[in-house]
């Protein structure tokens, strides 16, 4: 008798996608089931000879990029086919990365949105007007900017937003007429395997996206190693970050890379508004997201409500298996990291800090952690834990907060509780990082707005219009004119 999984994983090509053919290397690897380990797929290790297969050809057929209508309608087209199986996507993503069914929703309606934007933008790409007529002895000179695909974009996508995260870097690659190469994480094939079938089933020609598979490191590298690709788009750790961009030489790359997310709650702030969105930002996908909270600050006269009120809410929440009904909380993508984390809040109490609520580890589930009493040497505060975590950081004056964010190596993103615009607006001219969001949590985010970091959180922006931009090339082109005769 097989199980609902097992039937599940039936439907998911576990092969490589290469220039729209799916081959195998011969070789495999394993995923799992995030909740109880579990085996669930052999997925294929994709070879280097595929790669360069998939390389060679895309270079070989940009001629047969469709034009921008076509291209929008594709992208449309891909919505409607993954809406129909949508339920297909969220058992998936439940398997391989241990999400719950309301980050999973939350995960497809973020991503359609991601595919209906870059829809849009795939039909209004285009340069602008130069004044020429600026500068002396130019006024019969008539001048334009086009703008027109890099190539090859090759997209190495996480684990922790194997839909959004994804459709964030190819929707937008695609919108702008480039030929794809996508590596997923290890952690999270099938998802990605999922969305190529759509893709091409809405009409994007198959001999310009490709799907290389792999654990580890030696797929990136080989794919590092291709000079034929022309811009790489990138979401993961800053030490891989480095590599890229080394390797990568004088070729074009976004970069989103690491965060210590902080968000802070000034005396002023609505406690009612704020509560409920930390509580989110926090402990979603079990605190593996770039900009989960993990330094909370709080002005000292309401650290004890909020301590008081943080506590009570995080308390009942229900972590467990994703797929159970009334969970808040799932697994971390593997239990080493759920050891490693939990290490982390150990090593933080051995010296000195204050177990609110959580700690507890059961496999790869951490429970909600609230820790108080911390300080600078503790990695809970110092290092990026990627994990159901936050600290708590009483402060007195703002000047501290800002210099305690601009003390990191990170800036990717930060939030702000306040009444008071001055303090708002002081906040915007003096962090470090690449957004503030006023009375939202480090972890807003809208899909169609610039996304990206600054320092070590890397540089370059997601966001469609915004990804379009650095996965075209400006050309400028000019007329100088005459009277007709």
């Amino acid at each position: 008798m097989t199980s609902p999984a097992t039937e599940i994983l039936k439907s998911v090509s576990t092969l490589s996608l290469i220039a729209g053919a799916r081959v195998s290397s011969g070789a495999t690897f394993t995923v799992h089931d995030r909740y109880s380990g579990a085996a669930i797929a052999q997925v294929d290790q994709t070879s280097q000879a595929h790669i360069q297969q998939a390389v060679a050809a895309a270079r070989r057929n940009l001629n047969k990029v469709p034009d921008g209508y076509e291209r929008s309608r594709i992208l449309r087209k891909a919505v409607d086919i993954i809406q129909s199986r949508k339920q297909q996507f969220i058992d998936i993503m439940a398997l391989e990365a241990g999400f719950t069914a309301a980050e999973t929703s939350n995960e497809i309606a973020r991503g359609l949105d991601t595919l209906e934007i870059s829809a849009e933008e795939a039909k209004r790409i285009c340069g602008e007007m130069i004044p020429m007529d600026g500068n002396p002895g130019q006024k019969d000179r008539i001048a334009f900017t086009l703008r027109t695909p890099v190539g090859i974009v090759c997209a190495i996508t996480p684990f922790n937003a194997p839909f959004n995260a994804l459709l964030h870097k190819i929707a937008p690659a695609i919108a702008a007429g480039n030929a794809v190469i996508l590596k997923p994480s290890g952690y999270t094939p099938l998802t990605a395997s999922l969305i190529c079938d759509v893709l091409i089933e809405a009409g994007w020609p198959g001999e310009l996206l490709s799907l290389i598979q792999g654990e580890g490191a030696e797929a990136g590298e080989w794919l590092l190693d291709e000079q034929d690709i022309n811009f790489y788009t990138f979401t993961g750790s800053t030490r891989v970050g480095r590599i890229i961009q080394q390797k990568a030489g004088r070729r074009r790359t976004q970069l989103e890379l690491g965060s210590i997310a902080c968000t802070v709650i000034c005396a002023d702030a609505d406690i009612e508004l704020a509560l409920p969105r930390i509580l989110r930002a926090t402990f979603r996908k079990a605190g593996q997201v770039c900009t989960s909270i993990q330094r909370l600050y709080v002005a000292r006269s309401r650290i004890e409500e909020v301590t008081k009120r943080l506590e009570q809410a995080t308390r009942a929440l229900k972590s467990g298996d994703p797929r159970a009904a009334g969970i808040d909380v799932g697994p971390m993508i593997a239990e080493k990291e759920a050891i490693r984390a939990e290490s982390w809040v150990n090593e933080a109490v051995s010296m000195g800090a204050r177990v609110v609520v959580g700690g507890k580890r059961d496999k790869s589930v951490l429970q909600p952690t609230i820790l108080a009493d911390v300080r600078e040497g503790m990695k809970v505060v110092d290092q990026e834990i990627f994990a159901p975590v936050i600290t708590l950081l009483p402060f007195e004056k703002i000047a501290e907060v800002i210099d305690s964010i601009n003390a990191t190596p990170y800036g990717l993103a930060a939030g702000v509780f306040t009444n008071d615009v001055n303090t708002a607006f002081h906040m915007a001219r003096q962090l470090r990082v690449g957004g503030l969001h006023v009375n939202e949590t480090s972890s807003s985010r809208n899909d169609g707005m610039p996304y990206g970091g600054v320092k070590d959180s890397g540089y370059g922006f997601e966001g469609p219009k915004y990804a379009i931009r650095d996965m075209t090339d400006e050309k400028i082109v000019t007329f100088s004119l005459h009277d007709p005769a």
